[in-house]
Order: C-alpha cells, then sequence, then structure tokens
C-alpha cells in the first residue's frame, strides 16, 4: 500500500465521529512504536515531521522509514508535515514524497496568511497533496514553535468560512485551549467548545484539526523527576475534553509531548537502573514499548479510530 493522503481518511473520521492521531516522528524507534500499536488496533495514521525533525533526521531517512513500516503494517499511513512556515519549505516535502503538509500562517496576518496558505494549496492539489491551514495561534513552546501566552489568541470562527473558501485548504487547525509542549496550563484545563460548535456550524463536514492536544502522562512525569529530571508541575488536556472533542469537528489530534516524554522517562529509568549500561538496544527497547502502550491507549481510549483502517 502507498502512501495516502488525508482527504478520505477525513471523510470517513468525519461521518462516523472520531478522530485520527497525529504523531510526531525523530527516529526509527519512534515510527516503530507508533505503527506497531496502530497495527495491533487496524487504526489508519498520520505521522508528522516538524522542521527540527527534518534537521536532526534527514528527510530521507525518515521517509524511509515510514515506507518500511507501511510495508511492514499495510495500513494507511500519511506523511505530513508539520507546522510549515514557508512556501518553500512545504515545497520541498511535497517533491520530496510527503502526502500532507501544514502551512502555518497563524503569525500573519489574516490577508498574509490567506495569500500564504493559498500559493501552498495551488501547487499541493495537483499533485494529490492535502493541505492544513492555521487560524488562531496556540502558546507553549515545541521545536521551533515558541508562543509566548501574551501573543496567543483564540480561533474567531466569524473568519473560517472566508478563510477556507479563499485558500482551498483540505483541513483548518483552529485554537480552542490547547497548547504545544509539555508545560500547558497553571490550572485546570478549559477548551473552548463553543468556538468549535460555532466553527463547525459555519463548517459543515469540513475537518478540524487540533494541535498541542498531548495530556501529560502523571506516570511518565514521576519517572522522569524520580530519575534526575525536574518537570514537576507539568500538565496537558484531559484526555475526557480530547475524546469530546474527537465526536465532534475534530479530525486530526496532534500528539508529540506524551512521546516525548514516555521515551524520555524509560531511558532515564533504565540508565539509572544500569548505570554501566551503554548498549542502546538496551534503553531504546523499553522506550519504544513505552511508546507503542501510549499510541495504543490514545487509539482506543482518546481518538476512537481502532478498527478503521
Amino acid at each position: 500500500m502507498p502512501l495516502v493522503n488525508t482527504k478520505e481518511m477525513f471523510k470517513k473520521a468525519y461521518e462516523e465521529g472520531y478522530a485520527i492521531g497525529a504523531f510526531n516522528v525523530n527516529n526509527m524507534e519512534i515510527i516503530q512504536g507508533i505503527t506497531e500499536a496502530a497495527k495491533k488496533q487496524q487504526a489508519p495514521l498520520i505521522l508528522q515531521v516538524s522542521a527540527g525533525a527534518r534537521k536532526y533526521a534527514n528527510q530521507t531517512y525518515l521517509l524511509k522509514l515510514v515506507e518500511a513500516a507501511i510495508i511492514e503494517t499495510d495500513l494507511p499511513i500519511a506523511l505530513h508535515l508539520d507546522h510549515g512556515d514557508s512556501f518553500e519549505l512545504c515545497k520541498d516535502c511535497i517533491d520530496g514524497g510527503f502526502t500532507s503538509v501544514m502551512i502555518d500562517g497563524s503569525h500573519l496576518t489574516f490577508e498574509e496568511n490567506i495569500a500564504l496558505t493559498k500559493q501552498v494549496v495551488e501547487y499541493a492539489k495537483p499533485r494529490n497533496v492535502t493541505v492544513e491551514g492555521e487560524l488562531g495561534r496556540l502558546a507553549g513552546v515545541e521545536d521551533d514553535i515558541n508562543v509566548n501566552s501574551e501573543d496567543a489568541s483564540y480561533t474567531k470562527p466569524e473568519e473560517v468560512e472566508e478563510f477556507v473558501k479563499r485558500t482551498g485548504v483540505d483541513s483548518l487547525a483552529i485554537a480552542i485551549g490547547t497548547s504545544h509542549g509539555a508545560f500547558k496550563f497553571k490550572g485546570e484545563a478549559k477548551l473552548r467548545f463553543d468556538i468549535l460548535e460555532e466553527v463547525s456550524k459555519r463548517l459543515p463536514g469540513f475537518p478540524i484539526v487540533l494541535h498541542g492536544a498531548s495530556s501529560v502522562i502523571p506516570e511518565f512525569v514521576q519517572i522522569i523527576n524520580e530519575h534526575g529530571g525536574d518537570i514537576a508541575g507539568a500538565k496537558g488536556v484531559p484526555e475526557d475534553m480530547l475524546r469530546k472533542a474527537a465526536t465532534m469537528a475534530v479530525c486530526k489530534i496532534n500528539i508529540d509531548s506524551d512521546l516525548r516524554l514516555a521515551m524520555t522517562a524509560k531511558i532515564r529509568e533504565a540508565l539509572d537502573i544500569d548505570p554501566k549500561n551503554f548498549d542502546p538496544r538496551k534503553y531504546l527497547s523499553p522506550a519504544r514499548d513505552a511508546i507503542k502502550d501510549i499510541v495504543e491507549h490514545k487509539i482506543v481510549e482518546v481518538l476512537g479510530c481502532n478498527g478503521k483502517a
């Protein structure tokens, strides 16, 4: 099975009331953990690569690892660029074999965002590549994304129809209270479901995306802190809120920090238990298993896309 884009994935997800996990990948073990979990649960997948991951791992290596995952799983998998910030970056990924790209013009004015997004769409569409745009800005820090709370802004529902119509995007990332990174909230998370409902009324049947949707599993925070880390107080989005969003118009939920925390926790634990361990296989194997477990949990309990491949 070749790589697919997100068009049919999202159509089915919207109609049946579930979301597809978009998991960020950086190396072989992360890809293996994610795809093994998806194969077990027969779930469709979006594997997404940030600009930082491209610099770290090299786009060619990541593409070949994803192709290997397709051979091993025979699942519908889309390869997606996460937070592309320029036409040139999106074009490079499209030309390199990605089947979906996100152009993030949320830091621009409304008109500038439309112009940039439309430019990417016009290049992507003839090449059968789907495009995700963004309206509104999420706070937080993750890879090259760094937005302070003062610059964050909720999506304005009154802008979404014009944006989608003029750009031709296939999906839209909106800001309703999620945040990038592990340190999301000082208090309890409060997602603006009223904004989501209004957006879905204005864009009936149109797939919506949530970024910054890791739940920051306390188990992994505790392990990291017990083994030399210092991330006390990290909080994420409660999973029941994400599950509710997945039954509404949200068809894609981005998950990155939970994978990083799971991997880091198990590596720290393994090296602390055996300080003389210098075999990467012995500390990367439990890290890969932890990613598999957390992705399987997300697929079944949060996304609801198990059995939907």
